[in-house]
């Protein structure tokens, strides 16, 4: 486990990790979300002592990271996949490691043969793609076999069979009670990974909670209609008390009914649908209303409309400042 009590981080005057709560718990993947300039780099900096908090601390299963005599043997990371020595050799740089903690050189082959390196392990690093880079730092991640694991953007240059790979060691890791805490930009494929989610923005906490929490409350769902008959299934719907929106193409939106509740409505007026779909937000567009406030970098064009935010509570706000020129939001990459 990893606990995170009162962690702040000042950069003069610049607050970068502001009094920073949480814990990231055994056995799930816990994904860890914010905007660039968050904080979540200087967060995982400070887990592993590369950084001093300003105050506060971090705990890895009890203890400060300094305290751990063989810390490969407690908590493993991948942060920098370039930080490895480009004139070495994958398995003399993994030795290295091995030997600096005390960690049979058997092990290195092991880790290797885990991450696909095994046929260019005598070949130096500098040579490597960066899908390769990232699959040597997983390897030295895993070469202590701890129980903790920190993972930045593991997932980065990878090829689409190694995304896959990643996503179900991360999994299986979890599954054996050890902790995972992953960061990633990519959301699609943390919707795929993560159990888990601890957000931030601006260094602060913005949530703490399982997926399907998080994208519930932070996005709309509802449930899509399409009928051969149409105004007589608008006019059922407003009898029942239910909000319609028309979207065009002859296509109903309603929010707050069940896909089985309006499925069943409409076969006691015998109306036929075309369709009856249950649409839930994804988690890109629960986190981007969540982190709209603490987003450090704006772009803005004069070229085209900003897409209205998701959600009926963002109906007047849209309204009103659609009148004149839009302003999306995005963050830098």
């Amino acid at each position: 486990m990893i606990e995170l009590d009162g962690l702040t981080k000042r950069f003069g005057n610049k607050v970068a990790v502001d009094r920073l709560s949480c814990r990231v718990r055994p056995g799930m993947v816990t994904g860890f979300l914010g905007p660039n300039g968050a904080g979540k780099s200087t967060t995982m900096r400070m887990m592993l002592d590369l950084d001093n908090p300003t105050s506060g601390s971090v705990r890895i299963d009890g203890k400060h990271y300094r305290e751990l005599e063989e810390p490969l043997k407690y908590i493993g990371a991948l942060l920098d996949a370039k930080s490895m020595h480009g004139g070495r050799s994958a398995f003399n740089n993994l030795l290295c490691l091995a030997q600096s903690n005390r960690i049979p050189e058997s092990r290195v082959a092991e880790v290797l043969d885990t991450v696909g390196l095994t046929a260019v392990a005598k070949k130096k690093s500098k040579g490597f793609s960066l899908g390769m880079g990232q699959r040597l730092g997983i390897a030295a991640a895993l070469l202590g076999d701890p129980q903790v694991l920190l993972f930045d953007e593991p997932v980065n240059g990878l090829d689409p069979e190694g995304i896959h790979w990643i996503r179900n060691l991360m999994k299986t890791l979890a599954s054996e009670g050890r902790t995972i805490f992953v960061s990633s930009h990519l959301m699609s494929e943390m919707a795929l990974t993560a159990d888990h989610l601890i957000v931030i923005g601006q260094g602060r906490l913005l949530a703490d909670t399982s997926m399907a929490d998080f994208i519930h409350q932070n996005s709309r769902s509802y449930v899509r209609l399409r009928s051969p008959q149409q105004e007589r299934l608008r006019d059922v719907l407003h009898e029942a008390g239910l909000i319609v929106v028309e979207t065009g193409g002859g296509t109903l939106e309603i929010d707050g009914a069940t896909t089985e509740a309006l499925g069943e409505l409409a076969a006691q007026h015998q109306i036929v649908l075309h369709e009856l779909s249950a649409q839930r937000a994804s988690l890109e567009e629960a986190f981007m209303q969540m982190t709209a406030d603490s987003v450090e970098y704006h772009a803005h064009s004069d070229h085209a409309p900003a897409p209205p935010p998701t959600g009926p509570q963002w109906g007047e706000q849209w309204n009103r400042q659609s009148g004149g020129g839009a302003a999306g939001s995005g963050k830098e990459v």
